[in-house]
């Protein structure tokens, strides 16, 4: 990666404009994602679809996966007059808003081929975003910067989950879905906002001249830095690392339900704690990083994200317990987005070339969310035959290969 490393100083030396562009861009990345995650899957699940059913809804995800196989056009091409990143920015978050709130308009009783086409399309359009602001977040920020920027950037992420997952599920038991998603829809606007604001980075080195050379060059690239076993090594970390976390998580919302709890209950007691969680998460990860490194952090924040998967567990055994509830989703948004999340967004943007941010980012971020398009599409079928507590005890067990590849990848003792 060919970024220029600067002396360590205080952390509150790196709290700028740049920073703060990442809160309003990592809320406008993640909001669309927990949308399809929360609030659509209250929506079916109140229109009766089945538990298996919604388990293979998250097959319409897969634009998240391919997400590499576009990035190389937003590698290549401008749009408009905005510049390279900003440019794209606008597109896609122009086309969410409109997106999110027509599909709030459909019946899912009625209409499930038209709702199945607006899933993947919203899918399709949080994704282009994703690799434009992931891009952008890669080549607006210094190698020293990239801890704490991750850590900014996961936790707007995993706050914009407040909203389909606790103000619209509040909203949805006093008005209609339609005015519910619109409004939800119109949180995509800050987004909007900033992106006509912040500056266009500037990247050093020559950029991809041709269509071909945008598509060929980033592999080629990133297969010949350290050869065909380093990355293969590389890769399998970044698919594995989050693996039971993901799992875990992927049918939360049913899982609360099933318990006895409200969505009133869900949104407010589970997703508020898990609001002031997050952002001390991203308080305490993004400071600790700057002092303790990408490699060490992976360890630590890794074990801690591990260990939040048995929360879950324990609460299957106990039943419905507000305060628990509380706890668990707090410990699990405190661990695993604001700490563990952090890390490897750091980690995979410090492993990208400057010149080729966007396609190799979203190699890397495709990888990362196999588990939740393609594993988790089995995750209701698991259930079924397991029962809740057992599902979260095999998670945390899967949370394990990844941590023993730790040494290879990322050594505790490696200068960096």
């Amino acid at each position: 990666m060919n970024r220029t490393a600067q002396p360590i100083a205080n952390w509150h030396t790196y709290l700028n404009r740049r920073m703060a562009a990442l809160v309003v861009l990592g809320f406008s990345s993640g909001l669309p994602l927990y949308i399809l995650l929360s609030l659509m899957q209250a929506w079916l699940a109140k229109s009766g679809l089945s538990l298996k059913a919604l388990g293979l809804f998250t097959l319409l995800q897969f634009p998240y996966f391919w997400k590499f196989a576009w990035a190389p056009l937003m590698d290549r091409f401008n749009f408009g007059g905005f510049g390279r990143r900003r440019g794209w920015m606008v597109l896609t978050q122009c086309a969410l808003f409109l997106a999110i709130g027509g599909m709030g308009m459909l019946d899912p009783r009625l209409q499930v081929g038209a709702v199945v086409a607006a899933t993947a399309l919203v899918a399709f359009l949080s994704a282009s975003q994703d690799i434009v602001i992931d891009a952008y977040r890669s080549e607006t920020l210094s190698e020293r910067e990239q801890g704490l920027g991750a850590a900014v950037y996961v936790n707007a992420y995993k706050v914009s989950s407040m909203v389909p997952g606790a103000l619209s599920l509040i909203l949805a038991d006093r008005m209609a879905w339609p005015p519910v998603f619109w409004i939800t829809a119109a949180f995509m606007l800050p987004g909007l906002l900033c992106a006509l604001l912040i500056r266009e980075p500037q990247v050093y080195g020559e950029r991809p001249a041709t269509l071909r050379q945008a598509v060929i060059l980033p592999f080629k690239e990133f297969i010949e830095r350290d050869g065909w076993r380093r990355a293969l090594w590389l890769l399998s970390f970044i698919l594995l690392y989050k693996i039971g976390d993901s799992m875990a998580t992927a049918l939360a919302t049913k899982f609360y339900l099933d318990l006895g709890f409200s969505m009133t209950e869900i949104g407010w007691a589970a997703n508020t704690t898990g609001f002031w969680a997050s952002i001390a998460g991203g308080i305490v990860g993004g400071v600790w990083m700057i002092r303790l490194g990408i490699n060490r952090g992976l360890w630590v924040f890794g074990a801690l994200q591990a260990v939040a998967i048995l929360g879950f567990a324990w609460l299957a055994l106990a039943g419905p317990s507000t305060p628990l509830l509380a706890g668990v989703i707090g410990f699990e948004a405190f661990a695993s987005m604001g700490l563990g999340g952090a890390a490897m967004v750091a980690f995979m943007s410090r492993s990208t070339d400057a010149r080729y941010t966007a396609t190799q980012y979203a190699l890397f971020s495709a990888l990362a969310s196999v588990p939740r398009i393609f594993v988790n599409a089995s995750v209701g079928f698991v259930i079924a035959e397991t029962g809740w507590f057992w599902f979260f005890i095999v998670c945390f067990f899967l949370a394990f290969p990844a941590m023993m590849m730790l040494p290879k990848i990322a050594p505790w003792n490696a200068k960096q």
